[in-house]
């Protein structure tokens, strides 16, 4: 109780407890990490120089998957820079503020992805089912406002459970994860059911939803193609191919 009183009084930070064997396995631990990593830069990084710099690509489409890697760095650079210093310090420890905004960045990109890959879909749909109509549907204004709700709805509905986390009195100081994400709950001195109500809701609405919105564009995408020519559906093939490839990517 006085280290925590001791810890609440001078700011309070938390210990993360995941990791395991630290001592015997640091290093390398750090090279794999560090190997992933560099691989998801320079991936992603190649992926969207790519798309800038051919004008051909300046379509929807991959405008989309531009945005999905650029998601992808974000998502990477809130978890990884810091894991680097945990595993390489003989306490992991991290404010309870940083861990917060730590919980808020990685909820609120993890969440992105799938409001993403539903705009990709829902610009699949249009350009096959509504062909004529896909220039005007999928303007410049339309794409904006897409990637703006799919970075904003996300970043406003995890904000809510981060400044409410931020208002409960912890009465532990230790986290069984590697990272702050919702195991920092339980360091709650009174749990909430309204956090966990709401949790439930981000995740309907957020991800259950897209991943519906997904599968019925793709139902109605093999309704037209099968009542359609040869051509037709093969034009539809190579059309949904970048797109079923990102999904497949994203959920190995």
């Amino acid at each position: 109780m006085e280290d925590l009183m001791e810890a609440e009084f001078n700011g309070t930070f938390i210990t993360l407890g995941g990791f395991v064997e630290m001592d015997k396995y640091r290093y390398l631990y750090f090279v794999i990490l560090l190997t992933i990593y560099i691989i998801i830069l320079c991936t992603n990084c190649t992926i969207i120089c790519l798309i800038w710099i051919h004008r051909d690509l300046h379509e929807p489409m991959y405008i989309f998957i531009a945005a999905l890697s650029l998601n992808s760095l974000l998502f990477s650079t809130a978890i990884y820079p810091k894991l680097f210093i945990d595993i390489l310090s003989h306490k992991q420890t991290i404010s309870y503020s940083a861990c917060l905004f730590q919980y808020l960045l990685y909820y609120s990109f993890a969440v992105s992805d799938f409001l993403l890959l539903s705009a990709m879909a829902y610009d699949r749909y249009v350009s096959i089912c509504k062909p004529l109509h896909y220039p005007t549907i999928m303007g410049k204004r339309t794409v904006i406002v897409l990637l703006t709700l799919a970075w904003f709805l996300s970043t406003c509905e995890v904000a809510v459970a981060t400044v409410i986390s931020s208002q409960k009195k912890l009465c532990d100081l230790t986290t069984k994860g590697i990272f702050c994400n919702n195991t920092i709950f339980k360091l709650h001195c009174v749990k909430s059911s309204f956090l966990n109500a709401y949790g439930l809701f981000v995740l309907m609405n957020l991800v259950v939803v897209p991943l519906m919105f997904i599968l019925f564009t793709y139902i109605k995408i093999f309704i037209v193609t099968y009542h359609s020519c040869v051509e037709v559906r093969k034009k539809a093939a190579e059309t949904c191919l970048p797109h079923l490839m990102v999904l497949l990517l994203h959920w190995l």
